[in-house]
């Protein structure tokens, strides 16, 4: 009888397959002999870098033995097979009863949680959301409730719920680093000293006393799920099927393609229910939403779909599985909070001061001659450069000081701020929030305005603690009356109601930024209307920029089947009485 070769099986790195690898490298082509053998109907595995892959039907197979192969698991290709089996066992019934909660709404969903301690507190969608998250054999969903509508809370009372009835005992939850501390603040507003909670920072002796300690609730950053991922596995693996994890601000883990999105989909196949919470879940593509579902769901929804690079060509498709199978719920706020007050738009074109705009003038002529002269070949080649280099304009628009030596005047917007400013803060005796993209920029406005107490949150602010007492000024101290922010750093979770104005006088490329930073000041709390104020220098590429923007805002509302009124603006109020006058003129 001849020996079995040993194989080990193995979960792919990024969990989208199964791999057998030969103990022996030498035993490999034998081990495609074996398997062209056992698969013959079909097309035989081929050796990949990682090993030979293999579906999960094949892995079954030859789970079975009796096929020449001596076959050694890993824990992880067991746990991988497990999550998958279950899943798409329950899925059907998951779909048909989320329809069900969906449809016949807030009274159907409170008979499903009646033992829910939170239904005095929970407004009536979140009730939704929690009859959702805990429906029986459930597994995962996408909490993808407009921000400011409550979804922390929804997350506390699920888990809550899923304690009480004895299907989970602990939690992990994966927030940007701005929203970490705000998580332990909120568990005991919302349940007091019910749970204990440990955030997971600091030292790598703090990480480890933390995730050793008897805490129900850890909260960690992106950065360190990924730093310590083998010690939070090593946790959960100690008690399979427990734990329960949610990432928060979830279009963090759009690629697969990133350390942290691999790092966070190999813990989610050791905790029996995965949540994604994010408000603006799909903020530049399509495809943004792909890897969100696979982690709530195993992969179920898009399995065998092939989503374009394209990304015209990719939004009917991922629209059509997440409206067909898409596990997730949503909510805007002005269905759910029907009292929060109106928002109102206006942009502002300011002309370029004359120094300003000689140096934006000649690196822009400078950049599109360059553009003319290059090939696709050479222009694809230096993109990188291409990108620097329209970055430099933009930043232009903003404060020439940080890209042009020897600048000495007064960039337009700042001579803008101080007028807008003035009339907000020492004429209304308002608040106002000030968004920046720039670290000069943001320098200098914080001193500009230092007679109105302002104070900072960007990257230049690493203390956590810092931070917050920046929030906590400006929202309770009167002498504070100007927020300075980058809302790469400050567009999450943060509240900043106290203030009904907020002014943009520059912003990245990033939709998302652009449009978590929006909800900072229009959020459950606020009472009275906001307004926006948006700078954009005149006659420059900070006009088609901010389109942009908007294009994906729209494009994203649009993908989630979101009805959204237009926005007041003066932008849209001139543009139909243009058009109205046209019409009029044509018929006299």
């Amino acid at each position: 009888m001849t020996e079995r070769i040993t194989v080990d099986l193995r979960a792919a790195d990024n969990l989208t397959g199964l791999f057998l690898v030969p103990r022996d490298v030498k035993d490999a082509p034998e081990v495609v002999r074996c398997l062209g053998r056992i698969f013959a109907a079909a097309s035989p595995p081929r050796r990949a870098a990682g090993g030979i892959p293999l579906s999960e039907g094949q892995t079954r197979v030859i789970l079975g033995g009796a096929n020449g192969l001596n076959v050694r698991p890993d824990i992880d290709a067991l746990r991988f097979l497990e999550n998958r089996t279950r899943a798409r066992g329950a899925f059907a019934g998951q779909l048909e009863q989320l329809g069900k909660i969906k449809r016949r709404g807030p009274g159907y969903a409170q008979s499903l949680v009646a033992d829910s301690a939170g239904l005095g507190t929970l407004d009536p969608h979140q009730v939704i959301n929690v009859a959702a998250m805990t429906m029986p054999d459930g597994f995962g969903l996408c909490v993808f409730d407009e921000q400011g509508a409550g979804k922390t809370v929804t997350f506390i009372y699920a888990f809550d719920l899923l304690v009480s009835r004895d299907e989970a005992d602990r939690a992990l939850i994966v927030a940007p680093k701005s929203m970490v501390p705000e998580w332990p603040r909120d568990m005991r507003r919302f349940r007091g000293d019910l749970y204990k909670c440990a955030v997971v920072s600091g030292t790598a002796r703090e990480k480890k006393n933390a995730l050793m300690s008897d805490a129900e609730v850890l909260v960690t950053n992106f950065e360190t799920a990924v730093s310590i991922e083998k010690e939070i596995r090593a946790l959960m693996r100690a008690c399979p099927g427990r734990f329960v994890i949610a990432v928060d601000e979830s279009f963090f883990i759009k690629s697969l393609d990133a350390q942290r999105t691999r790092a966070l989909r190999r813990l989610r196949e050791w905790c029996d229910r995965g949540f994604v919470l994010c408000g603006t879940p799909a903020p530049n593509t399509a495809q943004d939403l792909v890897q969100q579902f696979n982690f709530a769901d195993f992969g179920i929804a898009f399995e065998g779909v092939e989503v374009p690079d394209d990304r015209e060509e990719a939004t009917p498709i991922v629209q059509r599985v997440i409206e067909d199978r898409g596990l997730y719920v949503r909510h805007l706020k002005r269905d759910v909070l029907p009292d929060l007050p109106a928002k109102r738009f206006q942009r502002l074109l300011v002309p370029m001061e004359a120094a300003q705009r000689r140096l934006y003038g000649q690196a822009l002529n400078e950049y599109v001659s360059d553009l003319e002269a290059a090939t696709e070949e050479t222009f694809r080649r230096d993109l990188t450069s291409f990108f620097a280099r329209r970055s430099a304009l933009l930043q232009l628009c903003s404060n020439p000081g940080a890209v042009a030596e020897g600048y000495k005047g007064t960039p337009a917007k700042l001579t803008a701020l101080d007028s807008l400013i003035d009339s907000i803060v020492a004429e209304r005796g308002e608040k106002v929030v000030i968004w920046s993209f720039y670290t000069g920029t943001i320098s200098e406005i914080v001193s500009r305005y230092q007679r109105y107490g302002a104070v900072r949150y960007d990257g230049q602010v690493n203390d956590v603690t810092v931070r917050r007492e920046a929030v906590r000024r400006f929202q309770e101290d009167e002498s504070s009356m100007v927020f300075v922010g980058n809302p790469a750093a400050a567009g999450a979770g943060l509240t900043l109601h106290r203030a009904r104005y907020a002014v943009y006088e520059s912003f990245s490329n990033q939709a998302a930024h652009y449009l978590q930073s929006l909800d900072r000041i229009h959020r459950r709390g606020q009472t009275r209307d906001v307004e926006y104020f948006v700078l954009l220098c005149d006659d420059s590429l900070e006009i088609q920029e901010y389109e942009r923007l908007v294009s994906k805002e729209r494009a994203a509302q649009s993908l989630l089947g979101d009805r959204v009124a237009e926005a007041v603006s003066r932008a849209t109020f001139l543009e139909d009485a243009r058009a109205a006058a046209a019409l009029l003129d044509r018929e006299h």
